[in-house]
């Protein structure tokens, strides 16, 4: 056949688009200065050491056998410590949140003026940066032993990383709801309101029950510093290389994060 028509087997195979040789370079350089930076901490993460791994074999299959034999005997305590961790990682992430809403708003770039967001994104990170242990102590100076440091501890951390991902969320939202609030005259808070908050409000909840799944472990951490949970006894059994215990309380905590994830996804699911 002459009609001039080309067969579907004959159709040209779109090709992908060439990106320009500026940036390519410029993945060359990023991309080649992290392999840069991996070959040179070789030696300042004593990498070479992981064949003590092996070598010291004996040593390990020890430590090892004693955590295979978990002893459940103060089972209650346990399980009584970690469901004071999950309240402490409840609280901590509960206050978290109410702290991070107006932290997001203002400092999205496309809802705070520049004079806003430069401020109060130093100071998310400043609380993101503070390591929950350091802010955790300073809590236990203030108010004593006990799981309210671990909690304020939590809320302030959480709060930095919670406001970042929040603000990061409103800055992605659809103009249109916004604008359509806001060609019927009415103010700054109401566009907020209702043409902000329903967009984000579902990943903002998932954003919080992820949050709330990493502080169930780190306020495991916590209690070392005497922050309450589970981690003050986790720190007394390993101080007494009673193993066996420790094994035990591994075995609670994961057992509690596992619960955790399992009600935070059916959670998420209901959320979509």
């Amino acid at each position: 056949m002459t009609d001039g028509t080309v067969p579907p087997a004959a159709t040209a195979i779109p090709k992908p688009p060439s990106k320009p040789l500026g940036s390519w370079l410029l993945d060359l350089l990023i991309w080649g200065g992290v392999a840069a930076v991996l070959i040179y901490s070789v030696k300042a993460v004593d990498l070479a050491n992981i064949t003590k791994l092996f070598t010291n074999s004996e040593a390990t299959q020890n430590f090892a056998r004693e955590l295979l034999k978990p002893d459940f005997t103060d089972w209650r305590i346990f399980v009584a410590k970690m469901w004071e961790t999950v309240q402490i990682a409840l609280w901590g992430t509960f206050l978290a949140v109410f702290a991070a809403i107006p932290m997001g708003l203002a400092a999205a770039r496309n809802i705070a003026p520049v004079w806003v967001v430069t401020p109060v994104r130093w100071l998310m990170n400043m609380l993101r940066s503070i390591p929950d242990l350091v802010i955790g102590l300073l809590f236990v100076v203030a108010v004593g032993l006990g799981p309210l440091p671990g909690v304020l501890a939590i809320a302030l951390n959480t709060a930095g990383v919670l406001a970042k991902l929040f603000s990061e969320a409103v800055e992605s939202i659809d103009k249109g709801p916004v604008e359509g609030v806001r060609a019927t005259g009415a103010s700054k808070l109401h566009e907020i309101v209702w043409g902000v908050i329903p967009q984000v409000a579902p990943l903002w909840t998932s954003f919080a029950l992820y949050r709330f799944e990493s502080n169930s472990r780190s306020a495991t951490v916590l209690g070392l510093i005497g922050a309450g949970g589970i981690g003050q006894v986790l720190f007394d059994r390993m101080n007494a290389f009673d193993f066996r215990d420790v094994s035990a309380i591994v075995i609670v905590v994961v057992v509690a994060v596992t619960l955790i994830d399992m009600l935070s996804q059916a959670m998420r699911k209901r959320l979509l």
